[in-house]
């Protein structure tokens, strides 16, 4: 079993930029060791014969060809009503600060 020192929980902690008092080490020391002992479990496993399931939902990427569509306005017609325009684009107040 894998042993973690309230060091170790410490450093994870500073690396984390996390501030633990030190009920808070000793618990996820325990909570830690716990999660480590589980993945050895799991590694011990065994799973020789057994495909690789790399997707279990059975969806599939629906992907369509991107198709210009005509609506039968020209650019010229849609900019024509924009309050402001630039360069041939709308021009709009900044979103971002």
């Amino acid at each position: 079993m894998s042993n973690i020192s309230k060091d170790d929980v410490k450093n994870i902690a500073k690396l984390s930029r996390l501030k633990l008092s030190d009920e808070e080490v000793t618990k996820y020391q325990a909570e830690l060791e716990a999660i480590l002992h589980y993945v050895e479990k799991l590694q011990s496993a065994d799973t020789s014969g057994l495909e690789p399931t790399y997707q279990v939902t059975g969806l599939v990427n629906v992907l369509r060809a991107d198709e210009e569509i005509d609506y039968g306005t020209s650019k010229k017609e849609l900019l024509k009503n924009a309050p402001s325009q630039e360069n041939g684009h709308f021009k709009v107040k900044r979103m971002v600060g």
